[in-house]
């Protein structure tokens, strides 16, 4: 769950219960994970290749929609039959780009995160990571479209110094956790919560080394900063229950 919603979550409910199946931010081992150190200027033509990896169908996952609609544009010139779908489309046009993709008319679909979550395409055979996600959760619920039901699906992403360090220790650990090759420039990164992490190096989990998810580290752990919170209420809940202080003035 995405840290903006978790903070949500936990100011708009009671006593809110997460429930996660499987660890909260492992990545499908069914997914064969391929990341790629590309130059901003270089990615729309790399795009290209990459499609030569798999037969359709594949998924082109953007942060924004002015490169979705770019993206989709340079396609079409070059021949692919591809659709696109973000917020800024209109309903007639989004719901053409889904049915037409999920029937096998058009081999590409050129998305936001609008596809990555709550949308079933069947037999994706493999997702491009045209932007690597801010927050890891996004990142496997973007190769989670494929490599489904057992069958084995490629997600290649596309990273370079746009992203944070942070962002790219996350994807480091995460393809760590399911053995899969480390590319050299996120091998060289070091992460200093490793040398000072007791927890972490003793478990073996990499992440955060309260709670073991991915996306954050321990200084800005939510299960950890709710916890605290939990603490303070209650404190101030005994407090208050107890007429307050009762001490010496």
């Amino acid at each position: 769950m995405p840290t903006k919603i978790q903070n949500f979550a936990r100011s708009a409910l009671v006593k809110p219960v997460t429930v996660n199946v499987g660890r909260a931010g492992a990545a499908n081992l069914d997914v064969i994970q391929e990341v790629e150190y590309v130059k901003q200027e270089a990615k729309i033509v790399y795009l290209l290749e990459c499609l030569q990896k798999t037969p359709p169908p594949v998924l082109i996952f953007c942060e924004n929609k002015a490169d979705v609609d770019d993206i989709h544009e340079y396609l079409l010139l070059k021949g692919v039959e591809a659709v696109a779908v973000h917020g800024g489309k209109d309903q007639e046009e989004r719901e053409y780009a889904i049915s037409s993709f999920k029937a096998g008319k058009k081999d590409v679909l050129v998305a936001t995160d609008v596809a990555s979550k709550g949308l079933d395409f069947p037999d994706i055979q493999h997702v491009i990571n045209y932007d690597m996600p801010a927050e890891i959760e996004n990142y496997v619920h973007r190769i989670g479209r494929t490599g489904r039901c057992g069958k084995t699906g490629i997600a290649t992403t596309f990273i370079n110094k746009n992203q944070s360090e942070t962002t790219l220790l996350d994807l480091k650990h995460l393809l760590q956790e399911a053995k899969q090759r480390i590319p050299p420039v996120l091998a060289e990164l070091s992460d200093p919560m490793e040398d000072v992490d007791a927890i972490t190096n003793a478990s073996g989990v990499k992440g955060c080394a309260y709670c073991g998810g991915l996306g954050h580290r321990i200084r800005d752990c939510p299960k950890l900063e709710h916890q605290k919170s939990m603490a303070i209420a209650n404190s101030r809940r005994d407090y208050f229950g107890s007429g307050g202080y009762r001490g010496e003035i």
